[in-house]
């Protein structure tokens, strides 16, 4: 029986994982589960899975979570995601923002599979983690982005070039003055349900070109591009040298990739939603003059160094902006850009520089636009 625990059981892609164990607890035993605040629900779920391992990453939360879970041993701040995955063999790191770095380092330090839902440990981390991984742990995506390469890829040696997909997000097909987006208008995506700030990403695509960073350090190569694709039925292709394309193909769900990342290298049986044929299916490009976050992410790229961490920053300073109505819509990709034409470029040696370059940034946003 493998033991999994889960890092942000609370959200979206958390509370599908724990669909997954409850679907398959002949073969899965959670042994620690954290959230950020959320402590009813994360005593409500260990009261389910009779998890004795909980963290909570607010302090002030702990009374709280004590007092709905008084028999199981408890942990709160940076603990809440380290403790918690001692006993696991496989970790879920589903939690959002640039905490997920602190978790994935310590998961590899400590020799774990890691089950990987977090967008900023490798977006702007991805240096230092891959020279974690030569020394042991594992990293298996849970993006179904990156998940369908990785299934793609299965028996291959070499390859040619990555081409993610992209729903084009609410807006692609819509002649919607874009300064005049509202939060409640960016945060409906028309395929998936998801949390506010990556539902803003996908709406300025911003998401894909964190997909694009993201795939860089999964699968060693810069040879990647993207198109819209609006049924979210193909999640990527894979071309290899001689001509012939691999796609991996399904009814948009995330607890399919989550079950693949869990249970490799098996296809696990489980409840699904099957594909009706025949299908019809559209691929378009992309249009970078309405939505430059993908070339700005390829950019970063490019520029190596601290580039990356400096678009994460910034990008995820705009979104909380935009989503406190501070700034316009358009505003955020603008943000972004600003920032990797103004900050200094230097090299990142530590996972120290990498936060060091994220508060710096972020401070400096915050201080314009907030007056803090």
């Amino acid at each position: 029986m493998k033991k999994i625990a889960i890092l942000g059981c609370t959200g979206s892609i958390g509370r599908q994982t724990l669909d997954i164990v409850r679907s398959n607890q002949d073969k899965y035993k959670i042994t620690g589960l954290s959230c950020g605040s959320r402590a009813s629900d994360l005593a409500a779920v260990a009261h389910e899975f009779s998890c004795k391992k909980l963290g909570i990453a607010a302090d002030d939360k702990y009374a709280e979570l004590k007092g709905l879970a008084p028999d199981a041993e408890l942990f709160c701040g940076d603990d809440a995601l380290t403790a918690v995955m001692d006993d696991a063999d496989t970790v879920v790191i589903a939690v959002v923002g640039m905490i997920g770095l602190k978790a994935v380092l310590y998961a590899l330090k400590m020799g774990k599979t890691v089950a990987l839902a977090n967008k900023e440990s490798l977006v702007a981390g991805g240096s230092i983690v891959t020279e974690r991984l030569k020394h042991g742990g594992t990293i298996y995506p849970v993006d179904s982005e990156h998940s369908a390469v990785w299934q793609c890829l299965q028996g291959e040696k070499h390859f040619k070039r990555i081409v993610l997909t992209a729903s084009g997000g609410p807006f692609y097909f819509t002649d919607t003055d874009l300064h005049d987006v509202t939060p409640e208008q960016a945060v409906k995506h028309p395929n998936w349900n998801m949390g506010k700030k990556i539902s803003v990403d996908s709406a300025t695509m911003m998401n894909k070109g964190l997909e694009i960073i993201e795939a860089r350090w999964l699968f060693n190569t810069t040879s990647i591009d993207y198109v819209i694709h609006p049924e979210s039925v193909v999640h990527s292709f894979v071309e290899f040298n001689d001509g012939s394309i691999k796609a991996q193909a399904s009814f948009p769900d995330m607890r399919l990739p989550i079950q693949y990342a869990l249970c490799y290298p098996e296809h696990a049986e489980r409840n699904y939603t099957p594909l009706k044929l025949p299908l019809s299916l559209n691929f378009l490009p992309p249009d970078e003059t309405k939505f430059p976050a993908p070339k700005l992410a390829k950019q970063a790229i490019a520029s190596g160094g601290n580039s990356c961490a400096v678009l994460n920053a910034a990008n995820e300073a705009a979104v909380s902006l935009f989503l406190e109505r501070k700034i316009p819509f358009t505003d955020i990709v603008r943000i972004v850009e600003d920032a990797l034409n103004s900050e200094p470029h230097c090299d990142l040696t530590s996972a120290d520089d990498v936060f060091e370059t994220h508060n710096r940034v972020q401070k400096k946003i915050y201080c314009k636009y907030r007056g803090q």
